[in-house]
């Protein structure tokens, strides 16, 4: 009992720095598009976690290999909320060739969590709120710049192609790109 009031007590102080540290909130109101989606998506109550959510979707096998490999499949698993922007396989493949197979190797695997905890937000950030944002601090401390276009949304390069798909503990919104984190 004592173990989860600290996990909360520091979640909360978690979230309470993310919405210090998110940066200046651009006021325009969400699309109605991305609304919509929020509430189609949100109007049920998800039993799998965050990598269960995306193994049944079938399209994040890599970004799933290289979490099992960085040994952050669990924390994944975990409590939570997290946010993730959830490259797909094809993005993966736009790397250059042998960066995948390169950062899978287990004397890289800090820079793979590198790579993959600067892909993932604390708290549930869904798309009505991700479009009144011009940054978020990521899990590795690191911030992704975020711009909004009409209905289009980029996270760093990225391109966010579905948003709001719901998990017990957080929220997914896929990504066309691997994006990586500025060193």
């Amino acid at each position: 009992m004592a173990k989860q009031v600290a996990l909360r007590v520091k979640l909360a102080s978690s979230l309470a720095a993310l919405a210090l540290t998110v940066g200046a909130v651009n006021f325009a109101a969400p699309s109605a598009a991305l609304a919509k989606e929020h509430d189609k998506q949100t109007t049920h109550t998800p039993q799998m976690c965050v990598v269960d959510t995306a193994k049944k979707a079938g399209q994040f096998n890599t970004l799933l290999a290289a979490l099992k490999a960085a040994d952050l499949e669990q924390v994944l698993r975990g409590d939570g909320p997290f946010t993730v922007f959830a490259p797909t396989d094809e993005a993966f493949k736009q790397l250059p060739e042998g960066t995948v197979e390169n950062l899978l190797k287990p004397e890289n695997k800090e820079k793979l969590k590198a790579v993959l905890t600067y892909h993932v937000v604390p708290g549930k950030v869904y798309a009505k709120d991700v479009v009144k944002l011009n940054s978020a601090k990521t899990v590795n401390g690191k911030e992704v710049k975020i711009t909004v276009d009409g209905d289009k949304v980029k996270v760093d390069d990225a391109n966010v192609v579905k948003t709001d798909i719901e998990a017990r503990n957080g929220v997914i919104h896929v990504i066309d790109k691997v994006i990586l984190p500025k060193d």
